[in-house]
Order: C-alpha cells, then sequence, then structure tokens
C-alpha cells in the first residue's frame, strides 16, 4: 500500500467512529512491515474511561492476528488542526514500534508525518523494566 493509500484508508475510518459524545471521529490505518493494512476507529462509552482511540482499535486488531511489527501510521480527524495520537496512543506504539512513522492529518487532508521518538521523546520502553 503506497503512502496516499494508507491516508485514504484512514480518512474511510472517519465514517464508521462511534462518537456521541464528543463528535469528534477519528480513524487510523496501521501498515505492517509485511505490507498488512489494520484499520480503525474511535469508539467512544458514557463513562469516558472505556474509551478507545482510533490508533489503539488498530494496534489491538494488528496484534489480535499476529502482527507486530508496524512501519507506520496514518491517523486522520476533522479539524482544522493535524489528528495527532494521544499519549497513551503514543506509549502503545512505542511498545511495538518506536521507529514508527506517524502521519497526521487534518480535515483538508494536509499532513505532518514525524518519526513516534519525536512525540514521545522519552518513551517508557523495556529497558526501564531491566529487559
Amino acid at each position: 500500500m503506497n503512502r496516499e493509500e494508507l491516508k485514504a484508508a484512514a480518512v474511510a475510518m472517519l465514517e464508521r467512529s462511534y462518537v456521541p459524545y464528543s463528535h469528534f471521529p477519528v480513524g487510523a490505518a496501521l501498515e505492517c512491515a509485511d505490507g498488512t493494512v489494520f484499520t480503525g476507529c474511535n469508539i467512544e462509552n458514557a463513562g469516558y474511561s472505556p474509551t478507545i482511540c482510533a490508533e489503539r482499535v488498530a494496534v489491538g486488531k494488528a496484534v489480535s492476528e499476529g502482527h507486530t511489527d508496524f512501519v507506520r501510521i496514518a491517523v486522520a480527524g476533522e479539524s482544522e488542526n493535524y489528528c495527532v495520537p494521544c499519549g497513551v496512543c503514543r506509549q502503545v506504539l512505542m511498545e511495538f514500534a518506536p521507529e514508527i512513522e506517524v502521519i497526521c492529518l487534518n480535515k483538508k487532508g494536509d499532513e505532518l508525518a514525524l518519526p513516534l521518538k519525536e512525540l514521545l521523546p522519552y518513551g517508557f520502553d523495556p529497558s526501564y523494566l531491566g529487559k
């Protein structure tokens, strides 16, 4: 999948978002090293805490299918600002792919692409656990 197709897959997930509270849909498309792509959308909950972000949905789908070798993720939103992963999503991505490229999109389709380490410069990794 090329970059534009990955971005389009993230944008396509916006319509599947379940966002009755924030009305802030987010879509994600996660590409693995072998070219497999997993998509996700945010799913809100009235209890807020059980809400899950699009990025973590995509990661969960990938991991549950045996994929943990991520190379890039596109994250789309419908705001003027770039849709960047929240802190929890950054940490989840750090667990599997500290070198992943994060492509953040705004509603116009403009992109801001950054390495995860720039978004999470001191991310917690297994080295902190003595591993």
